[in-house]
């Protein structure tokens, strides 16, 4: 076997390797989420990381893809600044009351049964605000409980990804 042939297979098992410590480091759950029955157009809710200080760390989904409502959600989009990033976790239409969602999320496996929350804030147009319709510690109970929202949202459920 040639040097560049070691060489291009050294690469190769470091590429490997790196990758899956990459896809080790976060479990995918499908979080569902049952909206209360309401009148009024559909919500826009955001699903936030949130660290023990309380401070934003990470979008992880926002359910609403039109940026001229993103100021409704007050504390998110205070919390992105004077910019609007290109928001890779936008996962679809608003939702609208009665209806349920189900969107994939990431967890970082390093922050779960830390002081970690995963927020849900919602807005609907013309309407009350919730920065804090549901918060959920990020623990393994947590994850694993039906948790009851107090605005538009009724509950919201988790369940891992089979598919990782």
């Amino acid at each position: 076997m040639s040097d560049l042939q070691k060489i291009g297979l050294l690469v190769l098992a470091l590429f490997v390797t790196g990758s899956s410590a990459t896809l080790a480091q976060t479990t995918q759950y499908k979080c569902m989420i049952q909206m209360s029955n309401y009148m009024g157009e559909g919500a826009y809710v955001v699903v936030s990381l949130i660290n023990g200080k309380g401070a934003y760390e990470k979008t992880l989904s926002v359910l609403g893809s039109n940026k001229k409502w993103y100021p409704d959600v007050k504390e998110w989009h205070k919390a992105l600044g004077k910019k609007t990033p290109n928001i890779s976790a936008i996962t679809g239409a608003s939702v609208a009351g009665g209806d349920r969602s189900v969107v994939q999320l990431d967890i970082d496996n390093s922050k779960v049964n830390k002081d970690y929350k995963l927020r849900f804030e919602s807005a609907v147009e013309d309407k009350e605000y919730y920065v804090k319709d549901l918060e959920i510690p990020l623990t393994t109970e947590g994850l694993s409980a039906k948790s009851e929202g107090k605005g538009y949202i009724r509950y919201v459920r988790f369940s891992p990804n089979s598919t990782n």
